[in-house]
């Protein structure tokens, strides 16, 4: 069973998260004979947070409880906070889910935090522009190992920008495998152009995967 872990703290980018957790918990996408999945919100505590957008939102558990294992993937949105040092400890299990080969997908300010801990300086990764993890994470020394794309997946780290969360979505839902290619491929492209021929592509491709 595929084990998904969102991190929410207080002043999380709301949006950013949108389509990959929409898809992941209604699956209403999904393959048929996809892997089974549980989704769960992580927090420091269990206590509400509050997001960016004013949305309230109580965790489900706490990072204790996020199973160290291949199966796992841990999504960081971004936020205003994550200088904050009680974020130590999601950052801490990011090391041990990476050593695991489990999946870690961290978008804008989340991607800083990595930065900031020097998980990125050996991986191909990406982040706000070139040049914005120099001015915001001291001891970044990734520079040689940055792309310049919206998102980017390095084996089982996927890495975006604050204006890739669609691509950032696209490359998560394709690691784990749960979608068909041309589902994926259709759904991109329809939320990506707002084309109706991509949408009955979309819906198509769903429909002849569920009689097959």
């Amino acid at each position: 069973m595929l084990k998904i872990y969102v991190y929410v703290l207080d002043t999380m980018a709301d949006w950013e998260l949108g389509y990959v957790t929409a898809e992941l918990h209604s699956k209403r996408f999904f393959k048929k004979n996809a892997p089974q999945m549980e989704f769960k919100t992580v927090g420091l505590t269990t206590d509400p947070i509050k997001t960016m957008g004013g949305m309230t939102i109580i965790p489900d558990c706490t990072i204790d409880d996020i199973e160290i294992s291949k199966s796992s993937t841990l999504l960081l949105p971004g936020g205003d906070t994550w200088n904050d040092p009680k974020h130590g400890a999601i950052l801490g299990k990011v090391n041990e889910l990476l050593s695991a080969d489990a999946t870690v997908c961290a978008i804008c300010g989340a991607t800083v935090a990595l930065a900031c801990c020097g998980l990125l300086d050996q991986r191909p990764h990406t982040s706000n522009g070139v040049g914005f993890l120099d001015m915001v994470a001291p001891g970044y020394k990734g520079q040689s190992f940055y792309i310049d794309e919206p998102a980017v997946t390095d084996h089982n780290l996927i890495t975006a920008a604050c204006t890739g969360s669609l691509l950032w979505a696209k490359q998560i839902i394709e690691h784990l495998g749960v979608f068909q290619a041309d589902t994926l491929e259709a759904w991109y492209n329809y939320f990506n152009t707002g084309k109706a021929e991509y949408f009955y592509a979309m819906m198509q491709s769903v429909q002849h995967g569920s009689e097959n």
